[in-house]
């Protein structure tokens, strides 16, 4: 059995990935480019490890499980036996391709390499490696942890075996899977993004994103508004998966809202920055 995974970016998204999977019982090595950043993963799981013991959701046993199946590393090529790589970089397909050309290069041929991208080309991403029918989308949404979907996505390359072998990966870390095709947005982020964009518009004419929250939550019966995911999801990777949809398109209804921009643009990036349409 397939027990070994490696995750590349320790970040919100990447530290998840990293939780769910040593949970699950698999040995997993939790890489980013320096100390700091590897550190910052470390707090992310602690946090949320703690979050979920408050809550009965974890056992003590499972704490110690978690902390057992992970190592941190700024070395890379420890990685090269593991039998899946999850990439968790910024959204950027230049980033992406990078990391794939390496990860190509480090690890062992029958590795599946999957990316956590939340809208770019799985084709585009796996286009840099000599794998490409072992290259797949699998992405997570956030809180990791506790949001029970896994987007799979498929390219025109990837192969029969390697989607086989992954829906396995998601059943052992105990998520619902659904599988999407390989154009901009997937499933969820297709229809979840235009409606954060379109709250975003309604912020710029006047409306107050309260209002805009409370209308979506009370009218169509969501359990949070679009403004408030969006700072929780970071308005960074909203914006860039936004421009990544209008650019794959080529169609107006995904142009990204001028405030949206201008708020990336002076630092506002919601929850991890501590100000976006709400303050934290």
């Amino acid at each position: 059995m397939e027990r070994q995974v490696m995750v590349v970016g320790a970040g919100l998204m990447g530290s998840g990935i990293a939780q769910v999977f040593a949970l699950s019982g698999f040995k997993v090595l939790l890489t980013d480019r320096t100390e700091d950043d590897l550190n910052r993963g470390r707090n992310y799981i602690t946090k949320s490890i703690q979050s979920m013991l408050k809550k009965e959701k974890y056992t003590v046993e499972d704490e110690k499980r978690i902390h057992e199946n992970i190592d941190y590393s700024s070395d890379i090529q420890l990685g090269k036996n593991v039998d899946l790589v999850i990439e968790a970089v910024p959204e950027k397909l230049a980033i992406k391709q990078e990391v794939f050309k390496m990860l190509d290069t480090i690890v062992q041929p029958n590795a599946i390499l999957a990316s956590n991208t939340s809208s770019l080309s799985i084709a585009a991403i796996g286009s840099v490696t000599r794998r490409p029918e072992k290259v797949i989308g699998l992405h997570f949404f956030s809180p990791v942890p506790i949001m029970r979907l896994l987007e799979i996505v498929t390219s025109i390359e990837t192969s029969e075996e390697t989607l086989n072998r992954v829906q396995f990966y998601g059943k052992e870390i105990n998520k619902e899977s659904v599988i999407a095709q390989d154009y901009p947005g997937f499933i969820v982020n297709r229809i979840l993004l235009p409606m954060m964009n379109e709250a975003a518009f309604l912020v710029m004419e006047g409306t107050a994103p309260e209002e805009v929250d409370r209308g979506l939550m009370l009218g169509a019966n969501h359990p949070i508004g679009p403004l408030r995911l969006a700072d929780q999801c970071g308005l960074d990777t909203t914006l860039y998966a936004l421009e990544s949809l209008y650019e794959g398109f080529s169609d107006s209804k995904y142009r990204p809202c001028p405030l949206l921009k201008r708020m990336v643009e002076a630092g506002h990036l919601g929850r991890k920055s501590g100000k976006g349409f709400y303050d934290y």
